[in-house]
């Protein structure tokens, strides 16, 4: 592609970004209408919105809300965003401060220059809470990868760890591929699962025309993720495992297995429910988590 065009490919989606989108809550990837629908644009907030950098550089993107005790919520990986987080965030802001990230790749945060590792992630929010200045321990809730990302941090950096709530994660054998198939999905195959929801993401992510790139390498960085006693055993902060009966992308075994291998943890298990056990049913969910939190 000759200069000129990548430099109006540029303006042009700086120009989507400012326009068909700016201020209106971005919808999550295969969010329907019967679904939640926060009013706040999480995610593609710029009243609230901040940069830290971490250490390869890249500039990772947060939003803060509330006021209490923060928690930090994490998305999940490669079609999560902060936006599939909204109802979390918006009761957890009621009573604390919510640190909402977007993981390095996603939203409106940098790829970088290093593998999207958990450790890289956990630091990432290491570097997330050095810019946000807070220095003392905080409760960690994610979402699968995000999920993955609280329990490495808090297997990393036991002194800022407090809880861990850990929603749709086990133990991870490397080689596991998420849903039982034999073979990663392509962006493109994603893609066309939900045209719009990526539309959307889109206008704000900082490189757009490297989506495709950076999600395929993304896919082989998880051909070589293991997350097992290696992990959960160095983990001294309380962690709540929370997983649908019928996830997939993480069969309850695995996270049994995971919650043994935890020293002070424990296990929630939502019946008949899927991967994202919290979108399709939030009540039960909160039911377990708020007074989790709350119990100190």
């Amino acid at each position: 592609m000759k200069p000129l065009k990548k430099l109006a490919l540029s303006v042009l989606f700086a120009t989507l970004a400012t326009s068909s989108f700016a201020g209106e809550p971005l919808r999550y990837f295969g969010q329907n209408e019967t679904a939640y629908h926060s009013q706040v644009p999480y995610g593609n907030n710029e009243k609230v919105g901040h940069y830290a950098t971490a250490s390869d550089g890249a500039k990772i993107y947060f939003e803060r809300y509330g006021k209490g005790l923060p928690v930090i919520v994490l998305h999940g990986g490669l079609v999560g965003s902060t936006a599939e987080m909204g109802e979390f965030i918006d009761r957890l802001s009621q009573n604390h401060e919510v640190i909402a990230i977007s993981t390095r790749g996603h939203g409106k945060s940098e790829v970088g220059s290093v593998a999207p590792t958990y450790a890289q992630k956990a630091a990432d929010v290491l570097a997330v809470l050095k810019a946000a200045q807070i220095n003392g321990k905080v409760d960690l809730l994610g979402f699968s990868d995000g999920a993955y990302t609280a329990l490495t941090f808090a297997a990393a950096y036991p002194e800022q760890a407090a809880k861990i709530i850990a929603i749709g994660a086990g133990e991870w054998k490397r080689g596991f591929i998420q849903g039982g198939g034999n073979k990663r999905a392509s962006y493109e195959q994603i893609r066309q699962l939900d045209p719009s929801y990526w539309e959307m993401q889109q206008t704000i992510r900082p490189n757009p025309q490297q989506t495709a790139a950076w999600f395929d390498n993304a896919q082989k960085n998880y051909d070589n993720t293991q997350v097992g006693k290696e992990t959960f055993g160095k983990i001294q902060s309380p962690v709540l495992f929370v997983v649908g009966e019928d996830d997939a992308n993480v069969p309850l075994g695995t996270v049994i297995n995971a919650y043994r291998m935890t020293q002070n943890a424990d296990l929630a298990v939502i019946p008949n429910a899927p991967h994202p056990v919290f979108v399709l049913n939030f009540p039960a969910v909160w039911t377990i988590v708020e007074p989790y939190l709350n119990n100190k």
